[in-house]
């Protein structure tokens, strides 16, 4: 997204509620006019995690998946200027669209993986996990030295270029790898 690297990542937390799966729809909130997307590498930790290494973290995955970090940017917005948090901009019902999830093997580079996002059929991210800030080993290590993570947590990694609006309407369609998990959601009122 063009942003400037910071120290440490950047976290926030989402309700269970936000989760929703390919079929349903996404809920622009009645307090919002500004809702856009974000398609990111989700990670589910597979075991109980705490103070591990980056060396180690990739043997906390269970699974990943393609995911859809929704956020209201009027209210985001809001908040920063505030110097306030971002939960209410990110955790609304349907914010966090998920994709079937594909069992991680070692075989697997989490950092070479394709991701792309289209509405209505015209690709608006396409982007490779390649560009991605902090890679995924870094994200679990951090995270874990500050809170223990355990089997079932999932880890929104971080999104490229390309967010944008959604409207009322609008057919959205994400896929990460070649098509090792996709995602078809619909937006509404």
């Amino acid at each position: 997204m063009n942003s400037e690297k910071t120290t440490d990542p950047v976290v926030f937390l989402k309700p269970r509620s936000s989760i929703i799966h390919s079929g349903d729809s996404i809920v622009i909130p009645s307090i919002s006019s500004d809702v856009h997307f974000e398609a990111e590498l989700v990670i589910l930790i597979g075991s109980k995690t705490k103070n591990i290494s980056e060396e180690d973290a990739l043997n906390s995955i269970e699974a990943f998946a393609i995911g859809i970090d929704m956020t209201a940017r009027d209210i985001q917005s809001e908040a920063k200027k505030k110097g306030l948090p971002w939960s209410l901009a990110k955790g609304f019902d349907t914010f966090a669209p998920l994709g079937n999830f594909h069992k991680y093997s070692s075989e697997i580079d989490l950092q070479k993986l394709s991701l792309q996002l289209r509405v209505n059929g015209d690709v608006r991210q396409s982007d490779k996990t390649s560009q991605m800030i902090f890679t995924v080993p870094q994200l679990i290590s951090y995270l874990s030295q500050h809170f223990t993570l355990y089997p079932g947590d999932l880890i929104f990694t971080g999104t490229p270029k390309g967010v944008g609006q959604v409207n009322d309407g609008d057919k959205v369609e994400a896929s990460l790898g070649d098509h090792l998990s996709s995602l078809n959601v619909d937006v509404s009122k």
